[in-house]
């Protein structure tokens, strides 16, 4: 199917609205002619009947309209498309004029009520049109009748009509000129519409030019339309936005992809060189032990790896469901670090729980996301130091922090330690925790934030190191 071209849809649009002003303005133009027109013929016939009829109020009989015929008839002279004749009372005709325009055929349908004709004033009002039968059939025919009273006391009816065939082909030849010159009207509105278009629309091809340039490896490209319009200004700017958008995001996957095979390289690395090493000669059932248990770390190290990416992609989806309910969140805390209480223990480290407060989360999540937040805290906690889970409320809702003492982030560090991957010191920890973290855990617990619509961000000095969730109030 062909597509519809936006500057021919324009320029179409604007000759049809041209047309339609022409349509209009030429249908004024031609109706008032047609008054104006009529308005004088009118002014003309009635004129001549007034006159006529006031000279024949001073004769005395029908035979002196008969003698006077030239007399009266001279109220139409000079005017070939003025017809005159005269009747008595029993019809006959008395005298006429121009009687071959065949315009006394009119006079039946012209002759005026008793009442009109028999007033003293006449108006263009008793005027009528009308045809009658001339030298072409059915010629176009305007006149008016009026009766006329003699000193005798007799009645003759004089009728004055025009043949309007001249001003009707005046109208005509009006007409035709308006549909004439609001065709080229027409065609000129479109034309001169095509190329007014087709110049506005040039910034949107360029537009079009730019964005044809924007390949996966050239995602830096940014479009620069010069001269856009202020209209366009708006679209240019948020293109380039969201080119921005998708070039960090591609960076983003591409490191993640690239640390996930880094990360994923080494628990590979060290089962398959665990199992060389076995298998490269004859040993103890004691040997064969301590390998398959090396190699059975790793695996859960594979296994936590694997299982946090999958959160982080199911987290990313919009149909990721969370069961949102009122918490005490000083009841959960105390449940976390009761989970976590042998591993502090075995760190050397104590943990303590204060504040408290109503929070509206998923259990679950919640859970998770203070769990890691209390597990990295472990981890990078000196023996005989201290960690605080606390919770208070806030004007926006509740503040959750995990505080741990003795470690401290640089500010580099602070902006990037929720990246995925991302370690700020990979040598620095309490070994005592177990293996190594997998790099996810501060990731989930910003996607896990970003569900319940709140934030997480850290704050580090010299005395400790601060993990701060804000849960916004529902």
């Amino acid at each position: 199917m062909a597509r519809r071209s936006l500057t021919t849809t324009l320029a179409l649009a604007f000759a049809g609205t041209t047309m339609a002003v022409f349509a209009l303005v030429g249908s004024v133009l031609y109706f008032a002619l047609d008054k104006q027109v009529t308005q004088q013929d009118d002014d003309q016939i009635v004129l001549a009947a007034r006159h006529t009829r006031r000279l024949a109020n001073e004769l005395h009989s029908a035979d002196d309209v008969r003698m006077h015929a030239q007399r009266l008839i001279s109220q139409v002279l000079g005017d070939r498309a003025l017809s005159m004749e005269v009747r008595d009372a029993q019809g006959t005709l008395l005298f006429g004029h121009n009687l071959e325009n065949g315009v006394p055929a009119a006079v039946g349908p012209l002759v005026l009520p008793a009442p009109v004709a028999a007033s003293a004033r006449i108006t263009a009002d008793a005027i009528a049109d009308a045809t009658a039968d001339g030298p072409a059939e059915h010629t176009p025919v305007r006149g008016l009748a009026a009766n006329a009273s003699l000193t005798d006391g007799s009645v003759v009816t004089i009728v004055i009509a025009r043949d309007m065939t001249d001003r009707w082909l005046l109208l005509d030849h009006y007409r035709d000129r308006l549909y004439g010159v609001g065709f080229a009207g027409m065609l000129l509105a479109f034309l001169m519409s095509w190329m007014l278009v087709n110049e506005s629309l040039r910034p949107l091809r360029q537009l079009a030019a730019s964005a044809a340039l924007v390949t996966v490896d050239r995602l830096h490209t940014r479009m620069n339309v010069d001269n856009a319009p202020r209209e366009l200004a708006a679209l240019i700017g948020s293109l380039n936005s969201m080119l921005a958008r998708l070039a960090g995001g591609f960076q983003r996957m591409s490191q993640y992809t690239a640390d996930l095979a880094h990360d994923m390289r080494t628990p590979l690395a060290n089962l398959r060189g665990a199992t060389e090493v076995a298998l490269s000669r004859s040993r103890s059932a004691d040997e064969y032990q301590a390998t398959l248990e090396s190699n059975l770390e790793e695996c859960e190290r594979l296994s936590r790896m694997i299982e946090s990416v999958l959160f982080l992609a199911r987290a990313e989806h919009p149909q990721f469901v969370t069961r949102m309910k009122p918490l005490d969140a000083h009841a959960e805390l105390t449940r976390v670090a009761n989970y976590f209480e042998g591993l502090a223990e075995e760190a050397g480290v104590q943990v303590q729980v204060s504040g408290g407060g109503e929070v509206s989360a998923d259990a679950e999540l919640f859970r998770r996301a203070v769990s890691n937040l209390h597990a990295n805290a472990i981890r990078h906690t000196p023996r005989g130091m201290a960690i605080e889970l606390s919770a208070e409320p806030t004007a926006q809702g509740l503040r959750v922090t995990v505080a741990n003492q003795g470690s401290h982030l640089e500010p580099a560090a602070l902006e990037r330690v929720f990246d995925r991957f991302y370690r700020a010191d990979p040598a620095r920890g309490n070994v005592a925790l177990g293996p190594a973290s997998t790099g996810l855990g501060l990731a989930i617990v910003r996607s896990i934030m970003e569900l319940h619509g709140g934030s997480a961000h850290a704050q580090s000095d010299a005395d400790s190191t601060r993990f701060i969730l804000d849960f916004p109030r529902k």
